[in-house]
């Protein structure tokens, strides 16, 4: 099957009152797990990649800082795998670009094939976010391209994003923005956070989501709500993780069943990231504990040694650089690598098949 707009899920999603998981991968063996434990499900998926993933994807192993040009080439290689992968399936794909600062770079994913695209001008003064959003918005839809935007500041560190504290999403400014920007859909800052350090015992401010979707309704705006920094961070995760020597601290989620309540209320679309890349770090970190003569000056005991040295480190993107290129290709050069990136699809099937039970999108394909 061929690529589709986003705009298409949300709006199956807000009949149904389910919503969509949108998950963020970054490399070849995340988007082929991604796809098959959805078509086990046989739900439509949303494939997300982060602006700063596209640095990796292209091969800068310093990606928070690459170039444009570097950008734009990731944007080219996993929009070829992706669009790969969607002629081998029958279900719905979605490639979704999240948290695009860089108009430009918003631009090349549209012209690229992207499907739907994230600008975020969350940081701008309120006219300044609509100006930017409008011009991408403008830009996307004479291509068939679903449009996300961003309104208030989630708190927590996603790449380039280090925020101390919320924002949150004013719901009277929530139709004016959809108005005068024209977006598809609409993430908010509700309570939840990027990372793994969400906070003890937290609780989302579900009264913004429903205040925010109540006008909508009022003005017959036919858009959808997204909840950005949803992972739940799973205790167990967390756990597997520190009794294989790992030393993560103050690792708390978002309690599912605070998004699920809200579910209803116009959110179509939620962002999970963290859950995967905590799933992914317990495989792997299980997979040396049970092979411990792996060889030192070998790609994977690289692998070993930077996971060995930073007990705290989850992110995939940093410790799996020293094999990128099977990482990127999808398949290893050695028995040992084949098997870590085993483990990278095991992590994100454990995640995902979780969410998309709890979101309500099993047999949803069968809408399209």
């Amino acid at each position: 099957m061929s690529l589709v707009p986003m705009k298409l899920l949300l709006d199956k999603a807000l009949e149904g009152k389910f919503a969509y998981g949108a998950f963020n991968v970054h490399t070849t063996n995340e988007v082929k797990a991604a796809i098959e434990i959805h078509e086990t499900f046989r739900s439509p998926v949303i494939l997300q990649i982060i602006e700063f993933a596209t640095g990796f994807i292209a091969g800068r192993e310093d990606f928070l800082n690459a170039t444009l040009e570097e950008k734009i080439e990731g944007i080219k290689i996993i929009t070829e795998k992706v669009k790969e992968a969607a002629k081998k399936t029958d279900i719905p794909v979605v490639l979704h670009l999240d948290h695009g600062h860089d108009k430009e770079l918003v631009k090349a994913c549209i012209d690229e094939g992207f499907t739907s695209v994230m600008i975020d001008g969350s940081y701008l003064p309120f006219e300044e976010n609509i100006a930017l959003t409008k011009e991408i918005a403008d830009y996307a839809h004479k291509k068939g391209v679903t449009v996300e935007g961003e309104l208030g500041v989630l708190a927590g560190r996603e790449d380039n994003a280090n925020h101390s504290g919320s924002l949150y999403t004013d719901p009277n400014k929530v139709c004016e923005f959809f108005e005068k920007t024209g977006v598809d859909c609409l993430a908010i800052s509700y309570g939840t956070s990027h990372g793994a350090a969400k906070g003890k015992d937290v609780v989302i401010s579900k009264e913004i989501a429903i205040a925010s979707y109540e006008n909508m309704k009022f003005k017959n705006i036919k858009g959808s709500l997204v909840s950005h920094g949803s992972s739940t961070v799973p205790k167990y995760l967390v756990e597997g993780i520190n009794k294989l020597d790992g030393k993560l601290k103050n690792a708390h989620g978002i309690p599912i069943e605070q998004v699920l309540e809200v579910v209803p209320y116009g959110i179509a679309k939620v962002n999970v990231g963290t859950d995967i890349r905590l799933a992914i770090t317990r495989y792997i970190r299980e997979y040396f504990k049970n092979n411990k003569n792996i060889d030192d000056n070998s790609r994977v005991g690289q692998i070993k040694k930077i996971i060995e040295d930073r007990p705290e480190l989850i992110d995939e993107r940093v410790y799996l650089y020293p094999m990128y290129d099977s990482v990127i290709s999808g398949t290893g050069k050695t028995t040992e690598e084949n098997d870590i990136l085993e483990c990278v699809e095991k992590g994100v099937k454990e995640i995902v098949g979780q969410l998309i039970v709890k979101y309500g999108q099993v047999g949803t394909s069968e809408l399209f």
